[in-house]
């Protein structure tokens, strides 16, 4: 069973969850960077905890955290309207090929809706093949003229 759940930073179950999925998403081919030491991960979350208009959303499998999003919602100013960047996508590796990741995409899309914003934009590496498809899939494309990151416009 799939469920969503928005991480409560004064929550100790998810902040280790939060800490667990960063950690092994940096040790990741596509992270390739070393976990944060423990002074970096409290940092990491008073950050996040008082960043305006940030959430990290988690998905669950059967119980378990298999993945976040972080997102920041942020200000168009061409159309006077709120968007969503996605900075993280993680879905931990034991749990890969499940289409979570896009299960993941589809309720940020919903919140994204709810908050009446205009798109979601993400950056992803050339070479993370497996999210390209997925962002692909998701009405994620290339913007014109290109640029180094995707957009997903939520407004027809």
């Amino acid at each position: 069973m799939v469920t969503f759940e928005l991480c409560n930073f004064d929550n100790q179950e998810h902040v280790q969850a939060l800490l667990d999925l960063y950690a092994h998403y940096m040790q990741d081919p596509m992270g390739n960077a070393p976990a944060l030491e423990p002074e970096q991960q409290a940092k990491l979350i008073e950050a996040l905890k008082t960043q305006p208009k940030t959430f990290v959303l988690f998905i669950r499998m059967n119980g378990e955290y298999a993945g976040l999003a972080t997102c920041y919602e942020l200000l168009s100013t061409f159309k006077v309207q709120p968007y969503l960047y996605i900075h993280d996508v993680i879905i931990h590796s034991h749990f890969r090929g499940q289409r979570l990741g896009r299960k993941l995409l589809e309720q940020i899309t919903a919140e994204a809706r709810k908050r009446n914003c205009c798109k979601i934009t993400l950056e992803v590496r050339e070479d993370n093949q497996a999210a390209l498809r997925l962002y692909h899939h998701m009405g994620f494309a290339d913007c014109q003229p290109k640029q180094y990151f995707w957009t997903k416009n939520l407004n027809p």
